[in-house]
């Protein structure tokens, strides 16, 4: 595996492929959820790159930016493993140069929940560095995780919107024995606060089959007071829908998580009040 940390580069180097290029952006801190990207990536593709870069722009709390888990070493160990070809780390200045003045913004689809919660720039930085990413490296196949089911809907419309030329594949959400979904910031949670944060993929499932409020109730027995908690449209989060969302803090550490559910179960195909369908309340 090569490591690369320059756009001249990492396209001189890519000039030289032959076959299908797949990319699996990522920001680090990798766990099994980053190997199955990179695995379906290797399967898939004939040259996988995988970059590493922990992205300010997205960042709406200086402080999570700076506690946000780095271990460049660690994770080129496991991306060579995996079978990547190139490891891509640009420095911030080589992603974010002196005078850059262009962001990447889809409207409507980054003003709600996560959006809302995180502030009007978290999905124009998402956005922003994807672009970039996608034009570095001109792959034919981009891999994300359904972990993070917003920022799929919203790269689904970016690339539909600006013609990128590239499949977008999701990988499904790897999870703990108990359920957790595995992220990065798992690893800030301290004992007390891991056995807490059980309760999110319960609720999703409850929410799942008797609404919100039996999600919310769910939530409250583990003492976690979300900042939301829905039924949603996995493609325009628009309520009501068939994918149950949630985020909440836990501790100090922020988590999200999703379940999309069979249609057949969702609040209007059973009766129940749309008005219902969604419970948004304030961050802690």
């Amino acid at each position: 595996m090569r490591t690369i940390r320059t756009v001249p580069e990492l396209r001189a180097h890519l000039t030289r492929v032959e076959g299908r290029v797949g990319l699996v952006p990522t920001m680090g801190a990798f766990h099994a959820g980053h190997e199955s990207l990179i695995g379906a990536a290797r399967a898939d593709t004939d040259h996988v790159v995988v970059s590493l870069f922990v992205n300010p722009a997205q960042f709406n709390d200086p402080r999570d930016l700076e506690a946000y888990p780095r271990d460049e070493r660690a994770d080129a160990s496991i991306a060579q493993e995996l079978g990547a070809d190139v490891l891509f780390a640009p420095a911030p200045e080589t992603v974010y140069p002196d005078g850059f003045a262009t962001t990447v913004r889809v409207a409507g689809l980054s003003d709600v929940l996560e959006g809302a919660q995180r502030g009007p720039g978290h999905f124009a930085g998402v956005c922003t560095v994807v672009a970039k990413l996608f034009n570095m490296v001109r792959p034919d196949v981009a891999y994300f995780g359904q972990k993070d089911a917003q920022q799929v809907a919203v790269l689904r419309r970016m690339v539909e919107d600006l013609d990128f030329p590239l499949a977008l594949e999701v990988c499904p959400t790897v999870r703990e024995p108990d359920g957790l979904a595995l992220s990065s910031r798992n690893v800030r949670l301290s004992p007390g606060e891991r056995a807490k944060a059980a309760g999110l993929p319960q609720a999703l499932r409850v929410a799942a089959e008797g609404g919100v409020e039996a999600g919310l109730a769910v939530l409250r027995e583990y003492g976690i007071e979300p900042e939301y908690l829905a039924l949603v449209d996995p493609d325009t989060f628009e309520a009501p829908g068939p994918l149950a969302v949630v985020a909440a803090t836990v501790g100090t550490t922020r988590l999200i998580d999703n379940v999309l559910i069979e249609r057949a179960a969702t609040p209007e195909r059973r009766g129940a009040d749309p008005k219902g369908a969604v419970s948004v309340l304030p961050t802690p």
